[in-house]
């Protein structure tokens, strides 16, 4: 098998193998979806998968400017144009739900973000006016947590009333959910803290909310490296105890930082029975090598589809990748978001 090889998941024909990475690109003044939008993902709709940026889950849960949410009748309206757009082009796409947790801003949210528990996680937020350090959080409690959770499935409601395929569960990073598994961040004695368990009982209790709306994958980063959020093996063998019993359609694991690790990745697929996509520094022959040896079932790329919405075609006819530009990754207007100069110019050579 190889990555131009069709997958199923559970009936659901994947044309191919290769998926859109989530990647925030902060181009959605108002939180609502538009034309830009469209043909951004319009251009990406010859992947196997379209997974879409993070969107926000509720108001509370805004970390970042100029992101999209899932909470409204003109984002769910703005959203139908996406999937509409994609799926006329014959492709699949998901929704991504998001929550930033205690990595916010009171600008964002009106007073401290809450979190697990209150420790300062030390991350960096963007904010309009530039960037500054996390503080200390409000504990959550345990009323929030549960209003979180029915707002996840509100949100994947919102995702399948807008023409979604299924919604992706943001776990990964430093957000919410991984705030909540990681021992440093929870310190909570109640039963979402105090043991494995408990700490990953909200990303439990979220899937399980989703998946009353349709399909739903789990987004996890094992390997996460820095500060606080920094996985070692002791958290990693709860990872392993969270993935063996997840009751979802798809797992997409972020590797590790230094690149393809099959020999990590094979510590996940014996333990999760599910589609599993890989992600982190593959390019089209590490792509193709995971696949065939059977670690994973498909792949997904970042910067590759930043630069390049037609990848599938250009790793098809062996053509050259454009290299992606960080000064366009974040804001801006249609130039490196859907004004592809460097890419086609490649093509042309």
């Amino acid at each position: 098998m190889s990555l131009l090889t069709p997958a199923d998941l559970d009936g659901w024909r994947l044309p191919n193998r290769i998926v859109v990475a989530p990647t925030t690109r902060a181009r959605v003044p108002g939180g609502v979806p538009g034309d830009l939008q469209a043909a951004y993902y319009a251009q990406r709709a010859g992947a196997g998968l379209v997974v879409t940026e993070g969107a926000w889950v509720s108001e509370e849960a805004i970390g970042f400017s100029d992101v999209p949410g899932v909470y409204t009748e003109a984002q769910v309206d703005g959203w139908r144009r996406v999937t509409d757009v994609v799926h006329a082009l014959g492709g699949r796409i998901v929704l991504q739900l998001w929550h930033t947790g205690a990595v916010s801003h009171p600008d964002f949210r009106g007073g401290r973000p809450a979190g697990p528990s209150a420790v300062n996680p030390d991350e960096p937020v963007y904010l309009t006016s530039g960037r500054c350090r996390t503080g200390t959080p409000r504990e959550m409690a345990v009323a929030e947590i549960r209003a979180t959770v029915a707002d996840y499935g509100t949100a994947a409601e919102n995702a399948r009333r807008a023409g979604f395929d299924g919604v992706e569960i943001a776990a990964n990073g430093v957000y919410l959910l991984a705030q909540f598994l990681h021992p440093r961040l929870n310190h909570r004695t109640d039963a979402y803290g105090g043991s494995p368990a408990g700490r990953r009982r909200l990303l439990t209790d979220v899937v399980e909310a989703a998946a009353a709306h349709g399909r739903v994958g789990v987004r996890l980063s094992p390997w996460w490296t820095g500060g606080l959020f920094t996985v070692d093996e002791a958290l990693r063998a709860e990872y392993d105890e969270l993935v063996a019993g997840l009751a979802a359609d798809y797992l997409h694991l972020r590797g590790p930082d230094a690149g393809p690790d099959f020999a990590a990745f094979a510590r996940y697929r014996e333990l999760f029975d599910g589609l599993l996509i890989v992600n982190n520094g593959f390019d089209r022959d590490t792509g193709d090598a995971v696949i065939d040896a059977g670690l994973a079932d498909a792949v997904s790329y970042a910067r590759h589809f930043v630069a390049n919405p037609d990848l599938v075609t250009r790793f098809a006819l062996d053509l050259p990748i454009a290299p992606a530009d960080p000064a366009t990754f974040y804001g801006g207007g249609a130039a490196g978001y859907v004004e592809q100069a460097a890419a086609m110019a490649v093509v042309s050579q």
